[in-house]
């Protein structure tokens, strides 16, 4: 370690907050050093694969081939994150940055998930401008992301007036920063090889109904085995974190829960189906069933267990699916018997605070 890579701290009066920026700045150091190399296995990733497609250029779509064969070994060995669609993403990543290693001394390099973001712009003059942009600025991901889909690159070229385009931009992003929410992030938290904590994004009430569900589900006796808990998976443009997964034996499928605070909206349903049709094509095997979703919904006025299949797939539910499932009104009440727990206990420790 060269002594320049040293945090830089002097004392002051103060010891708590000498105290948190010694936490926060080592932290962030190691965040950096963290992010670098992952952009360089990445990047390096994607090289290796170009350079194996140019063995045979005469073979059509031999990179995708590549890839998937290449995927389908390494998932064995590294899990879910270097699944085909983050391997195409390294791919393209090394094409589209072919020099951004070099003479890297002094040049600042986004996080992978905004390099991640900025591969899917088509146009190389708005990826340049977008990447300036976000470095100049700042941006998180989310920010750039929000930006590059309002199309703020063509309204600032094809806008008279560029101020007011300008200053709504910064009105839209000047939003308050988690100082310690780089750690959070689960790309690089993967990478390292830890595993989320569902503390980051679960209240005593959602991890008390989700723990519920969890042995309901266990307790039926059909057949159920649990999976995982916050299972993380990405998109090309986001992260999602599906609350429970089940695989049921005598189903032969894939069993997917997630929880909703909130009025279930067109929205939740759709991102279920999203999570049924990723599971489909990424862990269902030929002689499994189709992914079955379920949304619960605990809004205040009404809970509401919603099942969720995709592929018109509502004759094998009819049929099959239901013997083995819960109604939507166990569901609900589940979620009422937890919800009526929870307030049990607010009541008596505030009885007990008095």
């Amino acid at each position: 370690m060269n002594e320049k890579d040293l945090i830089v701290f002097n004392a002051t009066d103060n010891l708590v907050e000498d105290a948190k920026y010694i936490i926060q700045s080592t932290q962030k150091s190691a965040y950096q050093a963290a992010n670098v190399f992952l952009l360089q296995r990445n990047w390096l990733l994607g090289y290796r694969i170009a350079v194996e497609e140019l063995k045979d250029t005469r073979k059509e779509n031999y990179g995708l081939e590549i890839i998937k064969k290449l995927s389908k070994s390494l998932k064995e060995s590294y899990g879910e994150g270097l699944g085909k669609t983050n391997l195409y993403s390294y791919y393209t990543f090394y094409k589209l940055y072919p020099n951004i290693f070099q003479a890297l001394r002094g040049k600042s390099l986004l996080s992978w998930t905004h390099y991640r973001i900025l591969i899917q712009v088509k146009d190389d003059n708005a990826r340049k401008w977008y990447e300036e942009e976000a470095l100049r600025e700042a941006w998180n991901y989310r920010t750039l992301q929000r930006n590059i889909s309002s199309q703020y690159y063509y309204r600032i070229l094809s806008s008279q007036v560029k101020k007011p385009v300008e200053q709504e931009i910064k009105e839209i992003t000047n939003e308050r920063q988690d100082p310690l929410g780089y750690i959070k992030n689960p790309v690089i938290a993967e990478f390292l090889g830890l595993k989320n904590n569902p503390k980051y994004s679960e209240s005593t009430l959602e991890s008390g109904i989700i723990n519920n569900i969890q042995k309901f589900l266990l307790e039926l006796g059909k057949g159920y085995a649990f999976v995982a808990r916050q299972q993380h998976i990405h998109t090309e443009k986001a992260d999602y974190f599906i609350d429970l997964v089940f695989y049921n034996y005598l189903l032969k499928c894939f069993v997917l829960v997630d929880l909703k605070t909130g009025k279930i909206t067109h929205q939740d349903i759709g991102q279920m189906d999203m999570y049924v049709r990723m599971y489909d094509e990424l862990r269902k095997s030929d002689d499994d069933n189709p992914t079955l979703g379920i949304v619960l919904c605990t809004d205040t006025d009404e809970d509401i267990a919603k099942y969720s299949m995709l592929n018109g797939n509502q004759r094998l539910f009819a049929s099959k699916y239901k013997l083995y499932l819960p109604s939507e009104e166990d569901l609900k009440k589940e979620i009422e018997d937890q919800k009526m727990i929870f307030e049990l206990q607010k009541e008596k420790k505030r009885a007990f605070n008095k």
